[in-house]
């Protein structure tokens, strides 16, 4: 249950510091960096995390925030059949139906961490809050 795949509601809760939630992302990303949870994302995410970011700091700024993200997160591929099954399922949002089945066919994922836990309804993996993925971790599960 310590390797999750970290969307990027939850990252830019932690680069953004958006309260309340960002106590929990940050749990999360110092387990990263500390190397008890295994954090994962896709290229996706880091597309999206830069565009959002891009809007509020500079191209050198952003850049070295994703640098340093990187040196304590994966990237889980996105390839053809991804896309395809991506394009096939029951997801109501494209991006997270391609977040899931990168997730899903890695191998190496068994946890979504993200605080839109609906968009996932149709997951073949466990999908949790940040909040409630810290109160699992902290309960010895």
């Amino acid at each position: 249950m310590n390797r999750i795949l970290i969307d990027t509601d939850v990252i830019l809760d932690f680069l953004y510091d958006r309260k309340p939630f960002s106590d929990y992302a940050t749990m999360i990303m110092d387990g990263c960096e500390k190397a008890h949870i295994e954090g994962y994302i896709t290229p996706v995410i880091v597309s999206n995390v830069y565009y959002l970011l891009r809007r509020t700091a500079s191209h050198t700024k952003v850049v070295e925030a994703l640098r340093r993200l990187l040196t304590f997160v994966r990237i889980i591929p996105i390839d053809g059949q991804v896309v395809t099954q991506a394009l096939h399922s029951d997801f109501k949002d494209f991006e997270d139906a391609l977040q899931n089945f990168a997730a899903e066919r890695s191998g190496t994922v068994d946890v979504i961490v993200t605080r839109n836990i609906k968009d996932f309804k149709n997951s073949g993996l466990s999908v949790l809050t940040p909040e409630d993925y810290i109160k699992i971790q902290n309960s010895g599960f």
